[in-house]
């Protein structure tokens, strides 16, 4: 771990892999497994930083994530007796997160899945497809969506509104909607597939619960502590967050995912939205993300020098990319706020790259705390392990699974800093 001192002379590539943020003994739950999500970091990473700040003085009794994901913090807090608080602006990502960090009783588990299983036994299906979203009559045959629109009918009558067991089995629902559709299989982006095999909607939904009902059982019983995970966008200041000692998140990077693209199936199903492009608005990180009423003087001097290089040769990239900047700078204002007084502040980020320009990311976020009054600001780097992601790219600079392309993204940075 070394410490930051002049950001701009500092060299972040020559610093070695430190083992202690890169490996673990224990094996991750299952839980963390149940719904498939891009670039989510393990769950080891979480419980070493708590390790990390208790050993550094830290009395940690709450904690954050303000762009929580799929839940990986909210769950390992819980796990650790740790008030958790977190936010993101993906109802899909808030609503994985929420089952994941959830108490369930086997028994009732099991006695909502007799019931729906009984009830489409029962039922007769009827034609909804006519009606259907067109996006959705994209992705589906009118067989396999008419049996989804039965099994989330059924869901929804059989399993109490404000449940959790209602959480859980719309999460197992959310999970089999692609293998659903004619969704490329293994295919992270939206790529279609004709000539896809595709399972009944039925046989799916047992397999996905089976394997939501074995995770759900080697979960040890989290208890009471607090956890609550709402979806939001941390930086709209109208609203107010809780104070905590310990934040722990990792921050979309630019160019990289489109959430609103990946999740489109479940936010449309699901009804958080009847135009999944909507949720592109806001969304940090995001191509479509702008607003013209940015104040750009206000940019460090690494976001100056990055955005300067893409205006001279890639200029439909630097209006997001400096969007994307603006953001995490207020992210880094806005996190010191969070925190109580000697709170400490832990993210996990990497670089990417744009026809050959390197967006460093990691630079950037670190000049952002400095100027948001962090103190003693340190950084670690990892081998990036565990995630789904497609390590090469393109000569577009676009995300690919070609091992033909340049392979980049296999090392990330945790930067910490204090309050």
């Amino acid at each position: 771990m070394v410490k930051i001192n002049d950001i701009q002379t500092f060299n972040f590539d020559i610093l070695p892999i430190e083992p202690y943020w890169n490996s673990s003994n224990e094996n991750e739950l299952k839980i963390h497994q149940i719904h498939a999500y891009p670039a989510k970091f393990p769950a080891f990473v979480t419980t070493k930083a708590f390790k990390y700040a208790r050993d550094n003085g830290l009395t940690l009794k709450t904690m954050a994530d303000i762009f929580c994901g799929c839940g990986t913090t909210a769950l390992e807090a819980k796990r650790n007796k740790i008030a958790f608080w977190g936010c993101d602006i993906n109802p899909v990502a808030t609503l994985i997160a929420r089952t994941k960090s959830r108490n369930y009783q086997i028994k009732r588990v099991k006695q909502y899945y007799k019931l729906i299983e009984l009830s489409l036994k029962r039922r007769k299906m009827s034609d909804e497809y006519e009606n259907a979203n067109e996006r959705l009559k994209y992705w589906y045959s009118e067989e396999r969506y008419n049996e989804l629109a039965l099994l989330k009918k059924v869901i929804y009558d059989k399993i109490p509104e404000n449940s959790d067991y209602r959480l859980f089995f719309l999460c197992a629902f959310s999970n089999i909607l692609k293998p659903a559709s004619y969704w490329l299989t293994k295919s992270i982006k939206p790529q279609f597939d004709s000539n896809k095999d595709i399972l009944s909607v039925f046989s799916l939904f047992k397999l996905q619960y089976e394997k939501m009902l074995t995770a759900v059982e080697e979960l040890p019983n989290l208890g009471d502590t607090s956890n609550d995970i709402v979806t939001c966008n941390f930086l709209d200041d109208t609203l107010h967050f809780p104070k905590v000692d310990l934040i722990i998140t990792s921050p979309p990077y630019v160019t990289s995912y489109e959430y609103a693209d990946l999740h489109q199936l479940s936010s449309l199903w699901l009804d958080f939205t009847g135009d999944y492009k909507n949720l592109r608005k806001g969304t940090i990180g995001s191509m479509y993300h702008q607003n013209n009423k940015d104040d750009k003087s206000v940019l460090n001097i690494t976001a100056k020098k990055i955005v300067e290089r893409l205006g001279n040769t890639q200029k439909e990239i630097a209006r997001p990319v400096e969007r994307y900047f603006l953001d995490m700078q207020k992210t880094a204002e806005k996190t010191h706020n969070l925190l109580n007084n000697n709170g400490l502040a832990i993210f996990v980020i990497g670089n990417t790259e744009y026809k050959k320009i390197k967006i460093d990311n990691a630079r950037h976020l670190a000049e952002s705390l400095q100027n948001a009054n962090y103190r003693n600001i340190y950084v670690v780097k990892r081998k990036i392990s565990n995630k789904m992601l497609t390590p090469y790219r393109d000569k577009q600079g676009r995300f690919s699974s070609n091992s033909k392309g340049r392979k980049i993204y296999n090392e990330e940075y945790i930067l910490i800093g204090r309050k």
